[in-house]
């Protein structure tokens, strides 16, 4: 399934998207939530859309917002592809780099950007993310992908200044609002067959600067849950997104690329859609 949720923001509702049309299932989901995915609620929607088909359609002229409702924690793995390590200048990690985005940073898949105040290091960062699909703690490997939903695309906004000048904290240039575009669709995980070889490409106002494919991941998604739930536990709905490849802004030589009021920026991952934000001042 590939679920959806429209409407406007604060006000979503959850659909689906069947042969490209928008479905409105709100008559039998209240939401893309937490209780929805530990309630086994994959299952119960997939068994509804069998044996009912007059749900309504949705307008395509509606706006998508987050494909799942603003979940506990918004979990990132920073340097996950060798070689934006290397664009960097940083090691490859040994064991996963973990940060967190606030959860009002998450917003449609083709909402505004809105450069934050005295910012003008705003970068983008097209990203594989995954939803949990149950509570996870201590998961071993092998059972990893039990406890998966499905995945989405992300753009890891990030403000370098702030994550790098500012204490080096990375969290402080990463949750700003809007940094965290999610969607436009949820694609569960029986649609996608490898999910470790999709191409992804980031463009900005129309010229490629991202261009790769997850098979370059350092670190795999049954790792990272297994890894994750050593630390915290996962509930469902949790996002966990898992690194950016190379042609960042702040990797290109010798002089870096930042994001500026009017800039166009879409993305895509095989299987998750395409999304779009412009730019706007704060």
């Amino acid at each position: 399934m590939k679920l959806i949720r429209f409407g406007e923001a604060g006000q979503e509702k959850p659909g689906v998207l069947i042969n490209d049309k928008r479905i409105d299932v709100s008559s039998i989901v209240t939401d893309y939530n937490e209780a929805f995915f530990e309630n086994d609620g994959l299952a119960k929607l997939q068994e509804a859309l069998k044996n009912n088909t007059s749900f309504p359609e949705v307008s395509n002229d509606i706006r998508l917002g987050s494909p799942v409702a603003r979940p506990s924690k918004i979990i990132c793995i920073g340097l996950n592809y060798v070689d934006h390590c290397e664009e960097t200048g940083a090691a490859i990690p040994e064991e996963p780099i973990i940060f967190f985005k606030s959860t009002t940073s998450l917003c449609g898949p083709n909402d505004n950007l809105i450069i934050p105040k005295n910012s003008d290091k705003t970068d983008w960062e097209v990203e594989l993310a995954f939803v949990v699909g149950k509570k996870a703690s201590y998961v071993a490997e092998e059972d990893a992908l039990d406890y998966l939903a499905g995945y989405c695309l992300l753009n890891d906004y990030s403000e370098r200044a702030f994550q790098i000048e500012r204490g080096g904290q990375w969290a402080k240039g990463k949750g700003c609002d809007t940094f965290a575009p999610l969607g436009p669709i949820l694609t569960t995980a029986d649609e996608i067959e490898d999910v470790n070889n999709l191409s992804m490409w980031l463009t900005v106002n129309g010229k490629k600067f991202q261009n790769s494919n997850t098979s370059n991941l350092i670190f795999k998604i049954p790792f990272l849950i297994h890894y994750l739930s050593q630390f915290m536990t996962l509930l469902p709905g949790d996002v966990v997104s898992t690194g950016t490849p190379p042609g960042v802004g702040l990797g290109i030589k010798p002089n870096p690329v930042y994001i500026k009021a009017g800039d166009v920026i879409e993305l895509s991952i095989e299987g998750l859609g395409t999304s779009k934000q412009v730019a706007v001042a704060y």
